[in-house]
């Protein structure tokens, strides 16, 4: 992974972007919105998660985002691999 890419100071809040691969414009059904606004609202009850902000476009997410424990980098990489595995299944049930 790149430099420009790493988070540097876990303790910060931090503008995240996350892309769906090819732009694809997944997020203009609403069961994957509502699946993203669950996952996030689960990391904030569990995960130690600020969410002080977001947007859900129809082909990327915007946050900004601090954890209270300063492992930002270790909730990325779960939400990532989550939220990737979930929203595939949920496209091959919900086509």
């Amino acid at each position: 992974m790149g430099e420009a890419y790493q988070i540097r100071d876990q303790e910060l809040p931090y503008f995240l972007t996350f892309q769906v691969v090819g732009w694809a414009a997944v997020f203009t059904r609403k069961a994957y919105r509502d699946f993203i606004l669950e996952n996030l609202t689960y990391s904030r009850k569990e995960k130690g998660l600020y969410l002080f902000g977001y947007v859900i476009m129809n082909n990327h997410i915007d946050l900004v985002v601090q954890r209270k424990d300063g492992k930002l980098s270790d909730w990325v990489r779960d939400f990532k691999k989550f939220t990737s595995k979930k929203l595939v299944k949920l496209i091959l049930q919900n086509p």
